[in-house]
């Protein structure tokens, strides 16, 4: 299995909305910081220094709500290796009460910082995501 990663979230006051749980919004908020810090903790400084990500999808199925003080398991991970410029990085919430909150898959997209442009993710950056 490729290397996951993992981080608790608490639903703080600010994350919730008028129906008094955490507001979707807020579920992409914590989508893209497990997925950035993801990329942080495993990737090679080097590819850091060279290149970001940007999201050009998501697909998110909520399939129950978080009030607020309860904590959030999210984990994320890669299924399958890059195909061109996108990786496919699968996020799930688990509750307390051990059931997914949240499923999504979210696609991104590799661009050179040095040109700005796309590019086809290069075989060393994948290596630490997938096996």
């Amino acid at each position: 299995m490729a290397a996951s990663f993992t981080k608790t979230f608490t639903a703080l006051p600010e994350h919730i909305d008028v129906l008094g749980h955490v507001n979707n919004a807020v579920w992409v908020q914590w989508m893209e910081q497990v997925s950035v810090e993801h990329w942080e903790r495993d990737a090679d400084p080097a590819h850091i220094d060279a290149y970001i990500w940007v999201v050009t999808r998501h697909e998110i199925d909520y399939r129950g709500n978080v009030t607020q003080g309860q904590t959030v398991t999210a984990r994320t991970w890669i299924p399958e290796p890059p195909r061109g410029a996108r990786f496919d990085r699968m996020i799930e919430f688990t509750g307390e009460d051990g059931k997914v909150k949240v499923a999504a898959k979210s696609t991104w997209a590799i661009i050179d910082k040095a040109t700005g442009r796309i590019l086809r993710v290069p075989a060393e950056v994948a290596t630490n995501f997938v096996d």
